[in-house]
Parts: structure tokens; C-alpha cells; sequence
């Protein structure tokens, strides 16, 4: 039980309540296979956090902790479905939102730095 409450905690600081709160509407709903078969539905936040993991400890797919309790196809299938769909995008602007209306963000000071978009000649 140790390592299943490790992995709870870890979890909880990856995804705390504050962001499952935002990220969980902008989710696509996943509806069950038509033919029948596969599993039983996985967990969004925990496949969230397991996702938000590989992300933020530059581990390989591959290497995902099993105690995390997601298989690497779903997390990487899950990772690749919520790209296509923007995800990242919507959530991001989603958190500087919250923060802005928290007035947690002085958009005064904001900085674009023009320097890191390439410029395509002619």
C-alpha cells in the first residue's frame, strides 16, 4: 500500500484539485467501443497525471510507473488524442484566465520575444 499512496501523492502535486478543476471540462468524453470488448473506462485524472508525469520528468513513454495504474498505449493514445484536439492550447489559456481573474498575472509587464518565431524570406 505504501507505493499506491506514493503514487497518490505524487499525483496530487502533479494535478492538484485547483487544475483538475479546469482541465476536466476540456477533456473529450470518451464513449465506450461500439463492437463491445476492451476494458473498463480509465480514469481521466489518472491518466492526466500519469500523462503530466512524462511530460514534466522528461521520462520515456516506455518508462511510465506501472503504479501509476495506466498502461503506456493509453496514456501515449490519450497524450496524442488531447494534442490533436488542442488541449494544451485551451488549458493553458484556461490557467492564465484563472489567474488573471485571481489578479494573480500583471499583464502590464507581459513580454513577446519576437526573436524565437522564424521569419520565412520572400
Amino acid at each position: 500500500m505504501a507505493c499506491s499512496s506514493g503514487v497518490d501523492e505524487l499525483s496530487r502535486r502533479l494535478v492538484p484539485d485547483e487544475l483538475w478543476e479546469l482541465t476536466e471540462p476540456l477533456l473529450p468524453k470518451f464513449a465506450p467501443r461500439t463492437q463491445g470488448g476492451g476494458s473498463e473506462p480509465t480514469d481521466q485524472r489518472a491518466v492526466f497525471a500519469a500523462v503530466v508525469y512524462v511530460l514534466t520528468s522528461s521520462c520515456a513513454w516506455r518508462m511510465l510507473p506501472p503504479s501509476f495504474g495506466i498502461t503506456v498505449p493509453t496514456a501515449h493514445q490519450r497524450f496524442t488524442v488531447w494534442t490533436k484536439v488542442g488541449l494544451w492550447h485551451r488549458l493553458q489559456r484556461a490557467v492564465l484566465d484563472e489567474l488573471g481573474n485571481q489578479g494573480l498575472i500583471d499583464w502590464s509587464r507581459a513580454v513577446i520575444d519576437a526573436m524565437s518565431v522564424r521569419a520565412k524570406r520572400g
